[in-house]
């Protein structure tokens, strides 16, 4: 087991959300299954109480859930220092068998958590505290995701051995590389490429014609597309080098950080776009959807406009393409 301050920083946070959350889930299970807003007696009011405390916490835990994302990447990049053939946090993520899997679940996990955050938000503004029962029964679902996440981050830094040799990103994110990491990769990224930019302009069609359903079916293509064309393509002018596509090495120093940059416009664009439906289609709220569509529409903008910019100032700098 690899034991760094920040492994121990989110450790000891992980505990204490677990303990919390846990007494949450509790009342939460409570609250679900006796809420009655029409009712006018005791164990109502109690509920109600009990309602506003345990919603807080949750609120607090999910929302410093979703920031301590980011200082898990910065602690599996700070820790790659101390594993023989790792130069980023790609190495750490394939040092163990859990590593991917707990990467791809926290992703997961930071939708689903906003999700939450967003549904208690529209919740508050109700006098009839209408959406109490249905954040209430997300949450028993979203406890069970929580403890998951939790039990196999502690499962993964227990299970890193700084005695093994690890593969280095440059292995992983190859075209001869047969791991999974390295199964997205084609001998032609020009279908990628095209399929990123024609679900955008998609999007920009959906913005103006607000139809929510689609929008919302592109909005998750989008996100896929353009994580994979970062991978593939955008990535190797990044670093400027044709064979260099890691998706970690961009969040270091060396690469002024874009990385951060790219991912939390991507995130914001794509989930903002996933709130017009749970807004619309879910909650049946009609107001401020214009709001959330700006708000998509613009950071997955900026987004594309980002990593679009790095091939085309190559080409002018060098006067070819990668």
């Amino acid at each position: 087991m690899i034991l760094s301050p920040e492994v121990l920083t989110i450790i000891i946070l992980n505990s204490i959300f677990l303990l919390f959350g846990t007494v949450s889930f509790l009342l939460s299970l409570k609250i679900f299954f006796n809420w009655d807003i029409n009712s006018t007696n005791k164990k109502q009011y109690t509920l109600e109480s009990q309602s506003f405390l345990t919603a807080t916490i949750i609120k607090y835990i999910l929302f410093v859930k979703i920031l301590l994302f980011i200082f898990f990447i910065f602690t599996l990049d700070k820790i790659s220092n101390v594993l023989t053939g790792a130069m980023c946090a790609a190495g750490v993520v394939d040092a163990t068998s859990y590593g991917i899997y707990l990467l791809l679940f926290k992703l997961i996990n930071i939708y689903f958590f906003g999700f939450w955050l967003v549904i208690h938000n529209f919740d508050m503004k109700t006098v009839n505290l209408k959406y109490t029962k249905l954040k209430f029964g997300f949450y028993l679902f979203i406890y069970f995701l929580l403890l998951f996440e939790i039990i196999l981050e502690i499962t993964m830094f227990a299970s890193i051995n700084v005695d093994k040799l690890v593969s280095c990103c440059g292995t992983l994110y190859s075209n001869s590389e047969g791991s999974y990491l390295s199964s997205i990769f084609f001998d032609n990224s020009n279908y990628i490429l095209a399929g990123f930019y024609i679900s955008y302009l998609f999007l920009v069609l959906f913005y103006f014609l607000k139809n929510d359903y689609l929008y919302i079916i592109f909005n998750l293509l989008f996100l896929v597309l353009a994580i994979i064309s970062l991978i593939l393509f955008f990535g190797t002018y990044i670093y400027e080098l044709p064979t260099h596509h890691c998706p970690f090495c961009m969040l270091q120093k060396e690469y002024h950080y874009i990385g951060y940059a790219l991912y939390i416009f991507l995130f914001l664009g794509t989930f903002f776009g996933f709130i017009i439906g749970i807004k619309d289609l879910i909650l049946k709220i009609e107001s401020e959807t214009k709001k959330y569509y700006k708000y998509s529409i613009i950071s997955l903008t900026i987004y594309l406009i980002i990593v679009s910019a790095y091939p085309i100032v190559y080409y002018f700098k060098n006067g070819v393409f990668l």
